[in-house]
């Protein structure tokens, strides 16, 4: 059999803050490209679609169910190429994961380590650190998208704090007063005198809110959420209408103020796209999206969750980063390495394990042709139908409907070829600079 082209099988995970039932397009994606195997639960939550090599889940051959980890061993230069098991030291696994994410309830406030905190933490710790990677990743909306992503410019979070009372509670008069006269707003160039002393004085106010005690969090979030129904005007609708909807999902928890407040509030529409870099603070509040990351599961947590909190590594590593919510976006490069109808959008973050490659045929019977990459590629069809094919080999066909997913192995060149006028393929591929 050959395995240059061939559809495999996703594991789902069923975390509770994924939409529930049909409404979740991670159950669509999972049922309509595994009838036989995934019966739609109308009262479980469908979270997350795990699509490649990791251990903890994963992917299958679609026609035997034999595991994708398993066929890389057992042939890695065929699936991985020379270049990438070179650069990663891996005769295993791909080195990236991609993921479809059907969120209905804010997941928790986190960061992901680089690598070497993540050798530290997993050698500590491995029971909540399980590996010795680091997590940089990449969110691409396939429905509205609304998230948290880096902290708030200085200028907004500083006023936040002068006109909310509990927000000066808890970080107190005295912080209050050194980060009013001693921010620097306007233009501050990254790694100036000024950047460095900006990220210290946000860190200080982090780490105040972060380490409230639990007593104090209850009463000061329960004030925070009755001053937003008496006083709107203090908050302004969007963030009235954020805290109210947090609270909701996780009751008097400190998320309130170190996530409504303190973060940037980020909506993404369909095919909007933001990077994450290892140690950014961010979180995921509702939408539907592909995520593509490093391999790896290391998770340091804030707020919104009932799991491990480790606040001092938190405080310690973060970026603080603070710029404005657009800067947070990542924008589309030109791909050439395609020709045909329709078009490609290339998104290409700052590290070597993954890229994202969206194409669109927009007309019935479009063909759109790529060349091949030269490493291993995992492609998800989200909208309409059609089918992929190896260029110039008809028998090769397979065909294409939402929530399909294909490995394709490196050097190999596909053709994709829509049947609606709607269809849309994410591609994630490893290519190493030479």
């Amino acid at each position: 059999m050959s395995y240059r082209l061939f559809q495999i099988d996703a594991g789902v995970q069923n975390y509770e803050w994924g939409n529930i039932g049909s409404k979740s397009v991670v159950a669509q994606f999972a049922h309509n490209s595994t009838p036989s195997k995934v019966e739609i639960d109308p009262s479980l939550p469908y979270a997350e679609l795990w699509m490649g090599t990791h251990q903890s889940m994963a992917s299958v051959d679609h026609k035997t169910g034999t595991s994708l980890r398993d066929l890389v061993e057992k042939r890695p230069e065929e699936f991985l190429g020379a270049q990438v098991i070179n650069k990663f030291r891996s005769t295993r696994e791909i080195p990236f994961l991609l993921k479809v994410l059907s969120i209905g309830k804010v997941l928790s406030i986190q960061a992901h380590p680089d690598k070497e905190l993540a050798q530290k933490l997993h050698f500590r710790d491995p029971k909540n650190y399980p590996d010795d990677n680091h997590k940089p990743e990449m969110a691409l909306a396939v429905t509205e998208f609304e998230g948290f992503c880096g902290f708030k410019p200085l200028e907004e979070l500083d006023s936040l704090l002068q006109k909310i009372p509990e927000f000066r509670e808890i970080v107190g008069e005295e912080l209050v007063h050194l980060f009013h006269e001693n921010i620097f707003t306007g233009k501050v160039k990254m790694d100036s005198q000024e950047d460095h002393k900006n990220r210290k004085l946000l860190q200080q106010v982090f780490s105040k809110v972060m380490n409230l005690p639990d007593s104090k969090v209850y009463m000061n979030t329960k004030s925070l959420v009755k001053r937003t129904y008496d006083e709107p005007e203090l908050f302004g609708h969007e963030l009235c209408k954020l805290i109210q909807k947090m609270q909701s999902d996780f009751p008097y928890d400190i998320g309130l103020f170190c996530g409504c407040l303190m973060l940037n509030h980020c909506i993404l529409q369909p095919g909007e796209a933001m990077f994450l870099q290892a140690r950014d603070i961010h979180a995921y509040i509702r939408g539907d999206i592909v995520e593509c990351m490093a391999a790896s599961d290391n998770v340091v947590r804030a707020g919104f969750t009932p799991k491990f909190k480790d606040v001092n590594v938190l405080v310690d590593m973060l970026t603080y980063s603070y710029e404005d919510v657009e800067m947070q976006k990542m924008r589309p490069e030109i791909f050439t390495r395609s020709h045909g109808n329709g078009y490609d959008n290339l998104y290409d973050p700052p590290i070597e394990e993954f890229a994202v490659l969206q194409t669109i045929l927009n007309e019935k019977n479009g063909r759109r042709e790529v060349e091949g990459l030269q490493g291993p590629s995992i492609l998800i069809v989200t909208k309409g139908e059609g089918s992929i094919q190896i260029q110039d080999e008809n028998d090769s066909k397979l065909k294409c409907k939402p929530g399909f997913i294909f490995f394709i192995q490196p050097e190999v060149k596909i053709q994709l070829i829509s049947s609606s006028d709607d269809f849309v393929t994410y591609r994630a591929f490893c290519e190493v600079n030479q």
